[in-house]
C-alpha cells in the first residue's frame, strides 16, 4: 500500500550546472532545463518556503502533438475493485497487467516487492485543515507517503507545501487545473503538467517525477505522452469515498474500511480533506504494523 510523499532527492532533474542550457537525458530525453544568465554559485536564489537552491524552469516538445500514430484516445476511467483478504481485485490486477504490457511507466500496485510493501498517497486540492495532522502522524510513526497536489493547492499552501518537502515526503503532480486528460490535446497535457512542475521548481526548488491524473481519467494517448516526459502515472488498488467532507461516517468506519482492504504491495488513495481519514491514520498505520506490512515510498517500486 502506497501513502505517498515527497522525497528530498531529486537528482535525476536537477540541473549541475546552471550557466548554459542542459538537456536532461536520463528520464527525460526531450525535456530542457535553461537558462537565460550566468549567475555565481554563491548567489544561487534559495526558496523562502523550503530554503532549497531554487531549479532552472524547464521545457518540453511534445512528440507527436497531432497523434499521428493513431494512439487510444478512448476514455479509461480507473477502476480498482475492492481487495479482500490480502489480496488485490482481479481488475487491479488486470490493470497492472495492462501497464506492464504496454511499457508505459503507470503503476496501481506494487508486483515485483518481496516485502508486504504499502504506498501511502493523498489527494489534495484544497485545505480543510487537515493536512498537518496527518503530516505530525507521518513524523511520529515515520512513514513516508506522497501527496498529489494540484497548483492552486501548492500556490496557496505554502507552508504545508514546504513541511511535506523537508520533512522528507513526495510531493506529486496532479496538474495545474484539473482537467480531465482524456479530452484534451496531447499539447494542453504536457502544459498542464509543465505549469505544475515548474512551479515547483521555482519556488520550492523542488522536481517530482510522479503524476496522478486527474478524476483518474486517461487514455492510452495521454499514458505514453506522461511517460514520454519522463514521470511515472500512479494509480491505486485500494480507496474509499472520503473526498466529501459533509458525508464523513466517523475515525472507527475509516479506519475499518481501510484496513479491510490492504494487500502486499497496495497503493492506497486517501483525501487529505477527509477530517476521518486524519484521525484514523495513526491507527491505520499501527495495524497494518501488527499484520506484517512495511510503509515504502513510491521511489522504491521498481518499474
Amino acid at each position: 500500500m502506497l501513502f505517498t510523499s515527497a522525497c528530498t532527492d531529486r537528482s535525476t532533474l536537477e540541473e549541475a550546472d546552471a550557466n548554459a542550457p542542459v538537456t536532461v537525458e536520463d528520464i527525460r530525453d526531450k525535456t530542457t532545463v535553461a537558462s537565460s544568465s550566468a549567475i555565481p554559485s554563491s548567489q544561487t536564489a534559495t526558496s523562502p518556503f523550503t530554503g532549497r537552491p531554487v531549479l532552472l524552469p524547464m521545457t518540453f516538445t511534445v512528440n507527436d502533438p497531432g497523434n499521428s500514430r493513431g494512439l487510444s484516445t478512448e476514455r479509461k476511467e480507473h477502476s480498482f475493485g475492492v481487495a479482500k483478504n490480502g489480496i488485490p481485485h482481479d481488475i487491479s490486477k488486470s490493470t497492472q497487467k495492462y501497464f506492464e504490457s504496454t511499457g508505459y511507466k503507470a503503476v496501481c500496485y506494487d508486483t515485483k516487492s518481496e516485502e508486504k510493501a504499502l504506498y501511502l498517497t493523498f489527494d489534495c486540492g484544497w485545505e480543510n485543515g487537515r493536512t498537518d495532522e496527518v503530516l505530525d502522524t507521518l513524523k511520529e510513526k515515520k512513514v513516508p507517503a506522497a501527496f498529489f497536489c494540484t497548483l492552486d493547492h501548492i500556490k496557496s499552501s505554502p507552508d504545508l507545501i514546504a513541511r511535506m518537502i523537508n520533512e522528507g515526503h513526495i510531493v506529486g503532480n496532479h496538474s495545474a487545473k484539473h482537467p480531465n486528460f482524456s479530452q484534451i490535446s496531447r499539447q494542453r497535457m504536457a502544459d498542464e503538467i509543465l505549469e505544475c512542475e515548474n512551479y515547483l521548481r521555482e519556488n520550492y526548488g523542488y522536481s517530482t517525477k510522479f503524476f496522478r491524473f486527474p478524476e483518474g481519467a486517461y487514455n492510452e494517448s495521454a499514458l505514453e505522452l506522461v511517460s514520454s516526459m519522463g514521470m511515472t502515472s500512479v494509480f491505486w488498488s485500494s480507496a474509499y469515498a472520503d473526498w466529501d467532507v459533509n458525508k464523513t461516517k466517523g475515525k472507527q468506519y475509516a479506519f475499518d474500511t481501510v484496513t479491510a482492504r490492504l494487500h502486499p504491495g497496495a497503493i492506497l488513495l486517501l483525501h487529505s480533506v477527509s477530517p476521518d481519514n486524519a484521525a484514523a491514520l495513526g491507527d491505520i498505520i499501527d495495524r497494518a504494523r501488527n499484520n506484517g506490512y512495511v510503509f515504502r515510498s513510491l521511489d522504491d517500486i521498481k518499474m
